[in-house]
């Protein structure tokens, strides 16, 4: 959950008696057919506005004009249940950690109506060895398990052989953009390649571009064609909140993906029947005290004070009530709920607001309350936390000041510092810090996601930061970190994933605080189908191909 300061102006609600008029004109615009086929619908850029005109389509250049409707991978996963669906790959198999087979979908051609082959895939991923800046997955390195000893094209499928296990590598192969083979192997690096005229299987080609507006159709030939239904899809704009909101309500954007403050009362409630929001659980913010020094080297010290947060009114304060507490297991429910080992199965698993809980257990820990209300170490020595938060994110400081509070109810003594996010980076990497707010990702390779905020092998060095902040060590830990990394079955994983579970609900490593948000914001008086709290067959940001298909126009 990422809020940078912002205020909504004056000029939002000023703008709202021109909704209607606008809204009607946007309607007629995106006009719907009697086949469920939806005349346009207009979304922002998805380039800054730093690309400043320049075209380029390559979906490996930082700043492409689109990263979404063009290229395609092979299997898109909903990053909220971990449900997979087929995409330009059908099936995908493992032997062991040590063989991945990827059986690839037929019948599918590139826009210019070459045949999309496993050729196509297998020089995709070969072209990563030739150029290592191009190997985001981390196929032919050791970054999350083996590397690969080789990639091959066998008939309609592909062949990934490595040298060890290498089962955590599976989400950045899935995702990978294919290339088209006829095209890339004439441009040198794939990294630096300008693509101008793009050759793709995505549902879309381009229709034009005129340096602000980019303006996307429907590809009559896509390989699901008869699954989208949006004949012109429209690009354009970077919108702050307040600009957003105003082009939300009036009609001028469909959907938005960026953080409005107080959606309900600033876009949902003007229309309750076409507006909409979704913000999905996409991770966690956590309290992340420095494991390595006291206090928070005593696990009875981080159990003590997670009793004293307030996780409702951190809700309330930073997401306006969107945003749920989240359950201290580190995984994101109940979309996560098959994982839970047998213990915390249909239990609740948000540590409660207990003050007097919380006092209790510091007692019990050593930690006294002297004359003054102020607890002592149980060296007897001074007991105080400092707090250190990113100036200028709101939802941040709003968290920090209820965790404060809390600490400072139990007798805890603690102040907040905001130091730019630059400064709060550099504590990271040194370990100088008492306490500070995390992202906890909540990802489907659970290996490297809850695994890697546990393992040791993950503690942040001088130069980088890695998911580990708080420095927590434990060697059995780090084990069943291993062992789930080896697994690509399911219930295997389960069953290493229970460790990792009761470390988080008995050690409290960190403390889950609130459930950090996927945003979409849409209306639907064009289109329907979008994914909801009630329909969350998808991640409202990381997967939109996936709920294009599902997209229809309202009967």
């Amino acid at each position: 959950m990422r809020t940078r300061s912002t205020t909504l102006v004056l000029t939002v609600a000023m703008a709202l008696g021109l909704s209607a008029c606008a809204g009607s004109a946007a309607q007629k615009n995106g006009a719907a057919s009697a086949d469920g086929m939806i005349a346009q619908l207009t979304f922002p850029s998805e380039a800054d506005a730093a690309v400043g005109g320049l075209v380029n389509y390559n979906p490996n250049s930082p700043k492409p004009l689109t990263g979404t409707w063009l290229y395609e991978p092979l299997i898109v996963r909903n990053s909220l249940t971990c449900e997979e669906t087929p995409w330009l790959a059908e099936k995908a198999t493992w032997e062991g950690g040590e063989k991945l087979t990827l059986d690839i979908r037929q019948g599918v051609k590139w826009s210019d109506g070459t045949p999309f082959t496993a050729k196509d895939v297998a020089f995709t991923f070969n072209l990563m060895k030739q150029y290592p800046a191009f190997d985001k997955a981390g196929v032919w390195n050791d970054t999350f398990g083996a590397p690969a000893t080789s990639v091959t094209a066998e008939g309609n499928k592909v062949v990934f052989v490595f040298s060890g296990n290498a089962a955590p590598k599976y989400d950045g192969i899935i995702s990978t953009k294919m290339l088209p083979e006829h095209v890339y192997s004439k441009v040198g690096d794939p990294t630096k390649y300008v693509d101008k005229a793009p050759v793709s299987t995505g549902p879309f080609k381009v229709a034009s571009y005129n340096g602000r507006q980019l303006v996307l159709e429907r590809r009559a030939d896509y390989w699901q064609a008869d699954k989208i239904k949006v004949q012109k899809l429209v690009l354009e704009g970077q919108y702050d909140a307040a600009q957003a909101a105003l082009k939300l309500r009036s009609g001028q954007l469909d959907a938005y993906f960026g953080e409005i403050p107080n959606p309900k009362k600033t876009f949902v409630d003007s229309d309750p029947k076409n507006n909409h929001f979704y913000y999905a659980p996409n991770g966690m913010t956590v309290l992340t005290g420095n494991d390595e020094k006291p206090p928070f080297s005593d696990a009875k010290f981080r159990e003590a004070i997670s009793y004293a947060m307030n996780k409702e009114e951190m809700s309330l304060k930073a997401t306006y009530g969107v945003m749920k507490p989240a359950s201290q297991t580190g995984l994101k429910l109940p979309s996560m709920e098959s994982l839970l080992p047998e213990e915390y199965a249909g239990k609740d698993t948000v540590v409660p607001f207990d003050v007097a809980k919380a006092n209790q257990l510091l007692d019990a820990a050593g930690y006294k309350k002297g004359a003054d209300g102020k607890r002592t170490n149980p060296d007897g020595s001074p007991l105080a936390v400092n707090f250190s938060v990113q100036a200028g994110w709101i939802d941040y400081q709003a968290i920090a000041d209820v965790v404060v509070k809390g600490l400072n109810d139990a007798g805890v003594d603690a102040k907040v510092t905001a130091s730019a996010p630059d400064s709060i980076d550099g504590q990271k990497k040194t370990g100088d810090f008492q306490l500070l707010l995390e992202y906890l990702h909540g990802g489907c390779e659970l290996a490297k996601n809850l695994g890697d905020k546990l393992s040791s092998k993950r503690i942040p060095t001088k130069t980088d930061i890695f998911p580990n902040v708080q420095r927590f060590k434990d060697p059995a830990v780090d084990a069943a970190v291993s062992q789930l990394a080896a697994q690509t079955d399911k219930e295997a994983q389960k069953k290493y994933l229970a460790p990792l579970v009761e470390t988080m609900m008995t050690e409290y490593p960190v403390t889950s605080l609130i459930y950090a948000p996927a945003r979409i914001l849409y209306r639907t008086d064009k289109a329907v189908g979008w994914p909801s709290e009630e329909d969350p067959y998808a991640n409202p940001q990381d997967d939109k191909l996936l709920w294009m298909t599902h997209l229809t126009a309202p009967k």
